[in-house]
């Protein structure tokens, strides 16, 4: 008899579906006799039960698959390896495989030289073919042919208008265009921009004080720079409401990312040269306080590049016999920028803008903070915008202290060779308080299936999201809410939250949520409990039933704040210093909290110099800037 050889005719093909999508791989071969069919994963492990020429199943996750076919003469042969790709999404209405994109490129502005990166995403069946173009011109190159577009180098001719084509063998769909703008920096070889290894921010806005009156600025100012430093490049760790420990444990967990090459930003708070925290008593005492120039100590310890000091805080005191407090002067290592939102015995004003609270310093700050230009050349150009506001004319004056020896901005861009595993333990490190938990759905014994889903407004404050996916064959009118155990207070949900406050908390496309604030608190995993209410069909009753998600030590929670050693500043910073090694500055870093203490702008022409009813700046006669 003679022996056909055993081929493959057809070939599976590769796929992009929703989540829980059934998927059919097929494989069409020929040879003598009875073939026989298995089918392997990635790992070169057998599907169970997969002994067909067709594999149906449920697609979960991302996953490649190859089928061996062999006969009864020992025999055998693989097909091509294909990819199931698994996209968290909705399966779209009426949907027959066509490309149907979910994710589309975004506009971008990246620094000259840095990497610019652009990405879509789209379902198909079979996978759909990507193409990129700029300007309405195909782009060549291999790399124009994924669902990524990725320079490694950004130049001035980059700059354009991009879109991607998406298309199969059942048609053709293209991704919204996106800008990309890119910054040049004038007047500055490349070869001689100045670059970081990283560059890291500590943002602290406390506005809920046990003892004084509250903010309603910090949280959106916050916020909004907390983005704004995203933008350029910045690992952000933004964190509201902490107490003294936790604000000295925050601060120790941001010293360990600065390192040689690093960009940083320091910060202070209300109290002439210290950081309030919301425990502080009334009247509070440097005790009750963190001093920003031992902050900034450890910060020059490090051998930053740049460290930046924004002070959005009053410098008013109201002893007018004491002697005025300056900073002390610092080591001679340069490149420190301090940036005070007032001088000296003087106060700042929060104002309404456009209906959102903000300090005005920063609201100028954020209006340049995006600039590649030198970094004292952003806060004179802050200084100038605040001086014109007639709200605070001969109020409120920016004053600027800096020992900059090199032109350094915060828009240089991150060069990391040669710094790999330092970024590699920088990165863990700013993960560990970064990490959301995943998208979970639960299945109620009444089928109804409920979504449950997280967001991160600050590193502390997280918002969960529940919505009701499907029904179950007996319910109707279903409804579901979210508690925590333990229960995490909102510090969002009093009187006076801003507006604006509103358009991050909560979402049309959601049934509940959860806002959970003071996650650094947390000693042990959260768990949330998922109620779901429904009417039962045939007997009209109101039911419930109930759930419990454990999410664990979610964002800053599982750097245990909490546990920081009471061991003194003073101790600390006298180890520091006489262990300190001299090395040569290479890297930067930033640290900045919203203002403890400020004033409606509004209410200037009715200051007076009767004492303030605010809280009380600390006594200047007992600042003791030598311990």
């Amino acid at each position: 008899m003679m022996i056909r050889e055993l081929v493959i005719v057809c070939h599976p093909f590769s796929v992009c579906v929703p989540v829980n999508y059934k998927v059919t791989l097929s494989v069409s071969a020929e040879g003598t006799g009875i073939l026989c069919y298995q089918w392997f994963t990635d790992n070169e492990q057998e599907v169970p039960g997969a002994t067909q020429a067709e594999l149906t199943f449920e697609a979960q996750r991302t996953q490649r698959y190859v089928c061996r076919v062999n006969d009864r003469f020992c025999n055998c042969v693989f097909s091509e390896w294909v990819k199931v790709k698994v996209l968290d999404v909705d399966k779209p209405g009426a949907w027959q495989g066509e490309p149907h994109i979910v994710v589309h490129p975004k506009l971008k502005t990246v620094q000259q030289g840095e990497k610019l990166t652009l990405s879509c995403a789209a379902l198909g069946v079979p996978l759909p073919v990507y193409r990129w173009y700029k300007n309405g011109q195909a782009l060549d190159g291999k790399s124009t042919m994924t669902d990524t577009l990725q320079i490694d180098h950004a130049a001035a001719e980059h700059a354009g208008s991009y879109i991607c084509s998406v298309s199969n063998v059942l048609e053709e769909r293209w991704t919204e265009a996106a800008d990309v703008d890119i910054i040049v920096i004038p007047d500055r070889p490349a070869s001689t921009t100045a670059t970081a290894s990283d560059k890291v921010a500590l943002l602290i806005g406390n506005l809920n004080y046990s003892h004084h009156p509250g903010l309603l600025a910090p949280t959106m100012d916050v916020h909004t720079l907390a983005n704004l430093l995203q933008q350029l490049g910045f690992r952000v760790v933004s964190l509201l409401d902490l107490t003294r420990e936790e604000m000295l444990a925050a601060i120790d967990k941001f010293i360990q990312l600065l390192d040689k090459g690093v960009y940083g930003h320091g910060y202070e708070r209300s109290g002439r040269n210290y950081l309030v925290p919301v425990d502080a008593p009334q009247p509070y005492q440097p005790d009750n306080c963190v001093c920003v120039q031992r902050v900034m100590l450890h910060m020059q310890e490090k051998r930053t590049a740049l460290s930046v000091v924004l002070l959005d805080t009053c410098r008013k005191w109201y002893n007018q016999d004491c002697i005025p407090s300056e900073i002390r002067p610092l080591e001679p290592s340069g490149n420190t920028v301090y940036g005070y939102a007032t001088c000296e015995n003087a106060e700042a004003f929060e104002v309404q803008d456009g209906g959102k609270s903000t300090g005005i310093f920063t609201k100028y700050l954020n209006k340049h903070i995006l600039q590649s230009a030198k970094i004292t050349h952003v806060l004179e150009q802050v200084s100038e915008d605040l001086g014109r506001d007639p709200l605070v004319t001969g109020r409120q004056v920016v004053e600027i202290k800096h020992t900059l020896k090199e032109s350094r901005s915060l828009a240089d861009p991150v060069r990391t060779a040669g710094h790999t595993k330092e970024l590699c333990l920088r990165d863990a490190c700013w993960r560990q308080a970064n990490e959301l938990p995943r998208k979970k759905r639960l299945r109620f014994p009444c089928g109804v299936e409920v979504e449950v889903s997280f967001s991160a407004l600050f590193s502390n404050v997280m918002v969960a999201f529940a919505i009701v996916k499907a029904a179950g064959p007996t319910t109707q009118d279903c409804s579901v809410t979210l508690t925590s155990i333990p229960a995490m207070e909102d510090i969002f949900s009093g009187l006076g939250r801003p507006d604006e406050m509103d358009s991050l908390l909560y979402s049309d496309n959601h049934d509940c949520t959860l806002t959970l604030c003071g996650l650094q608190k947390l000693q042990g995993p959260l768990v949330i409990k998922v109620d779901m209410h429904y009417t039962h069909i045939n007997s009209k009753l109101r039911l419930k039933e109930s759930q419990q998600l454990d999410i664990g030590k979610p964002l800053v929670a599982s750097c245990k704040l909490y546990k920081r050693k009471p061991t003194s500043i003073k101790k600390r910073e006298d180890a520091h210093s006489m262990g300190a090694i001299s090395k040569p500055p290479v890297r930067q870093t930033r640290v900045t909290s919203c203002r403890p203490i400020t004033r409606k702008a509004e209410c200037a022409t009715r200051v007076t110099t009767a004492r303030s009813n605010q809280p009380e700046e600390n006594d200047e006669s007992e600042l003791d800037f030598t311990s």
